[in-house]
């Protein structure tokens, strides 16, 4: 029997957590492309580029899916397992949830070890891979596209314009083309009725074979700028013509991915182990130095005009008002002077330094907090399961309604407290370990607490119990001000009141 129950169980949840899944990537891929549209569309790419990036984007999703689909998929499982009354015929049979569940549990551990070890092994390539290819499709130049009436400035060297083109875009009416490459003058100007585009066998170059136009060039713009009378404007008529344009710009070049190899989001965690220590070492070094270089700078002006107590070695200073008294009056304009430069030395070392010291203090901050990454999300896994399997528990309702509500709060503020927390880290106001682990600790009391309900059956979200109960304190409420108003409606009495007089 209790094979029957673990079985039951393991379909329950594995079907609504496929299914969750691959709706949470889809949804989460829409989001990528509309944040990326403008830097894929008009660039001329080939599908399987596309292709190739949404692949990688799918792989990183998995961070923020995994632990999502989880949630919801325990809410729907057990929702469905309520609202049947499957679960209370498991608790009939005298098998704890607790017992039933353990199955489940085992799978999900599986799960969230799974997760550990693909952002240990997998995850930095792939995204190594998606931040090489993603720079190369925001770099590439958008490919060359003419709009009615406007000028195009994508191919260097050049301006063109057309009044027109054909359906298809290959032909161009009224076209307007200004050379550039020789002066930031309009010195070399082309017109031409009709134009059409085509592409050299190697792609590398576009030609744009005009028909009935002229082209002027006034001679001044390849001379010196000093006048002479004898300039010259040359004016060609032609029927038909070629011009070649250079599209070494537009070409497809990948960049090398070692560029990227260091970024902490492409490191594993023995990797993040030996750059952390790296790192520390080079921040270690550039703090000794710049205390050995100012160092020599602090000193006090009585080591020069005071005589120096001989048991101890400390000059013996006696001032009453300044410490400048010590100096001597002729050497006080100086020894100000002197120190007035040391300061401004010193202040300049150290505005020097500090930017490379926030650049390697940066550094590892981020490296802490990507080493911790790697186990917050196998965590994240159990913890948001740890909330939705009792929660669909005590909700008892299946589906993709209510559960997918409870699931997005949950989830919500799961994210909240996880990014702020982050962002909190990134900027040095705590430390990583809490900026990273924050979310867990505090919804880890919610999921015990949740579990605790669901073990002693109670009914947590049962609206009817809230209602008995705001109707019982209505109640006495009122009962408590009727009581008070009969009391004060009552007249007072009198000693009069108590004696009755005789005819």
């Amino acid at each position: 029997m209790m094979k029957k129950i673990h079985l039951l169980i393991l379909k329950s949840f594995i079907r609504p957590f496929i299914v969750t899944f691959f709706i949470v990537m889809f949804v989460l891929l829409m989001l990528f492309l509309f944040k990326y549209i403008d830097d894929l569309i008009g660039k001329g790419f080939e599908w399987y580029v596309i292709l190739e990036l949404l692949a990688y984007q799918s792989a990183v999703q998995i961070s923020m899916a995994m632990p999502l689909s989880m949630l919801l998929s325990s809410i729907m499982t057990f929702g469905n397992l309520g609202e049947s009354y499957e679960l209370v015929a498991i608790k009939a049979a005298g098998i704890s949830l607790r017992k039933a569940m353990m199955p489940l549990f085992i799978l999900v551990g599986l799960f969230s070890g799974g997760a550990f070890l693909f952002s240990d092994y997998i995850l930095p390539i792939v995204n190594l891979k998606m931040g090489a290819l993603l720079y190369d499709v925001r770099v590439k130049q958008t490919d060359f596209l003419v709009k009615p009436g406007i000028f195009n400035n994508t191919i260097p060297g050049y301006s063109i314009r057309a009044k027109g083109k054909s359906p298809d875009g290959k032909v161009l009416y009224d076209l307007m083309i200004y050379d550039h490459k020789l002066s930031n003058t309009a010195s070399n100007v082309l017109l031409a009725k009709e134009g059409y585009i085509y592409n050299s066998p190697d792609n590398n170059t576009m030609i744009l074979k005009l028909k009935d136009g002229v082209r002027y060039e006034d001679s001044r713009a390849r001379k010196a700028k000093a006048y002479n009378p004898r300039q010259q404007f040359t004016r060609f008529y032609f029927k038909e013509t070629e011009q070649k344009f250079d599209m070494s710009a537009f070409a497809w070049k990948r960049t090398d991915e070692n560029l990227f190899k260091s970024h902490h989001a492409m490191l594993n965690l023995r990797q993040l182990r030996l750059y952390t220590d790296s790192n520390a070492v080079k921040m270690d070094s550039l703090r000794n130095t710049v205390q050995r270089e100012i160092q020599s700078y602090y000193f006090y002006f009585n080591d020069y005009y005071q005589p120096k107590n001989p048991i101890t070695g400390i000059p013996e200073v006696n001032y009453t008002t300044r410490f400048t008294e010590v100096i001597p009056k002729d050497s006080r304009s100086a020894a100000i002077g002197s120190a007035l430069s040391q300061m401004r030395y010193i202040k300049d070392v150290l505005n020097t330094k500090v930017g490379e010291d926030s650049f390697y203090r940066d550094k590892d901050i981020r490296y802490k907090i990507e080493f911790q990454r790697k186990f917050t999300l196998a965590v994240s896994c159990l913890l948001l399961f740890s909330i939705g399997a009792p929660l669909g528990a005590i909700i008892r309702k299946g589906g993709l309604g209510l559960p997918v509500v409870v699931a997005i709060i949950f989830f919500l503020i799961y994210h909240i407290i996880s990014t702020v927390s982050e962002k909190a880290a990134k900027e040095g106001n705590i430390d990583t370990f809490w900026g990273m682990w924050m979310a867990i600790f505090v919804l880890s009391p919610l999921a015990l607490f949740l579990t605790y309900k669901a073990a002693t059956d109670s009914s947590l979200f049962d609206i009817e119990q809230y209602r008995l109960r705001a109707e019982r304190i209505l109640a006495w409420v009122k009962a408590r001000l009727g009581i008070r108003n009969r009391k004060t409606a009552e007249p007072p009495k009198s000693l009069h009141d108590n004696y009755t007089l005789s005819p």
